[in-house]
């Protein structure tokens, strides 16, 4: 089936006029289809051009967003190693803080220990002597 032929059963049908395969119409006809065919080639060209320039930028935007989502991931790690260090450094002060002040109490606990003991040594060598003293008194008083 031509497509010229459907085209004159349609301008019969519709205009009521008898046109030949010979017809200056027809030749406008495939001036038209020849014109759109060029065209729709044109244009698809010009649509895989968009389609490649939607695909790079699509890309690089892509790429771009990668990259600052990267940056932005760097930076809150970094941010968030500052904040444990912090966190670790003033954790290590104050558990050496505590642990000074329980070497201090344990220190000033011996120490007054230690004072009592050198106190109790003195009463002991007080003591000492008073017996000394005693025992020398009773023996001179044997001896006597």
């Amino acid at each position: 089936m031509d497509p010229f032929d459907d085209l004159i059963r349609e301008i019969g049908a519709k205009h009521g006029i008898a046109v030949g395969r010979d017809d200056p119409i027809l030749v406008l006809q495939t001036i038209n289809l020849r014109l759109m065919h060029d065209s729709a080639k044109a244009q698809q060209v010009q649509l895989d051009q968009y389609k490649e320039e939607l695909e790079g930028l699509s890309q690089r935007w892509g790429n771009d967003a990668r990259d600052k989502a990267e940056r932005i991931l760097n930076a809150s790690l970094a941010a968030s190693k500052d904040a444990m260090q912090k966190v670790m450094e003033e954790g290590a002060r104050r558990a050496a803080a505590a642990l000074v002040g329980e070497v201090n109490a344990l220190l000033g606990a011996a120490a007054a220990r230690a004072g009592d003991a050198r106190k109790l040594a003195w009463l002991n060598v007080f003591a000492s002597c008073v017996t000394l003293c005693a025992a020398a008194i009773v023996l001179w008083s044997v001896v006597r």
